[in-house]
């Protein structure tokens, strides 16, 4: 049995924001509090410190000592070959529970966003099979569920409306993304 674990979403994420150029930790904390990731993560600086210890113990970022004139040395972070791959292949996968939807795709869209049009639109596309699934899955499910089951239908019921939500969004984000802003006008 493998002891290496699955890394989590936000140190997918902090992959994300190294794979540019190198950083030191402090400018990754600074990084992640002043883009729009900070619309859906906000991280201790220890905790952020930790995780980029395990990314490190993982082989997904290595790290060198690079001197200063006149400062302390820092530690710079750069992405390794193994976790470029994890981040690409984390980025472009669509997200397979609608619980983990609003911070894992979120962050997922930031990413391919950056990337251009073409990966956003991909992401966008198999995010809509996955979640179409989603929905079909949970069909079949309500459809088999003895009808004396009330509370059951019930979330059925309720996670159907948050797949559903979820797509009425996604096909928003394809307008908004095709059109190149966003009509903020209510």
């Amino acid at each position: 049995m493998s002891t290496v674990k699955r890394p989590l979403t936000i140190e997918l994420a902090l992959l994300g924001l190294v794979r540019q150029q190198p950083m030191h930790p402090y400018e990754i904390h600074q990084r992640l509090n002043t883009t729009a990731l900070s619309d859906v993560w906000r991280i201790k600086q220890a905790h952020l410190y930790a995780l980029l210890h395990r990314l490190e113990d993982e082989g997904l970022l290595v790290g060198t000592t690079e001197n200063q004139i006149n400062r302390p040395p820092r530690r710079m972070l750069r992405l390794t070959e193994q976790g470029r791959a994890a981040f690409d292949e984390w980025m472009r996968a669509p997200v397979t529970h609608g619980r983990d939807f609003r911070l894992e795709f979120l962050a997922k869209l930031y990413f391919a966003h950056q990337e251009g049009a073409a990966t956003t639109q991909s992401l966008i596309d198999q995010q809509r099979n996955a979640c179409q699934r989603l929905l079909d899955d949970l069909d079949h499910r309500e459809a088999t569920l003895p009808t004396d089951h009330v509370y059951r239908h019930l979330v059925v019921q309720f996670r159907r409306g948050q797949i559903q939500a979820i797509l009425a969004w996604l096909d928003a984000c394809r307008i908004v993304l095709h059109a190149g802003r966003l009509n903020v006008a209510r």
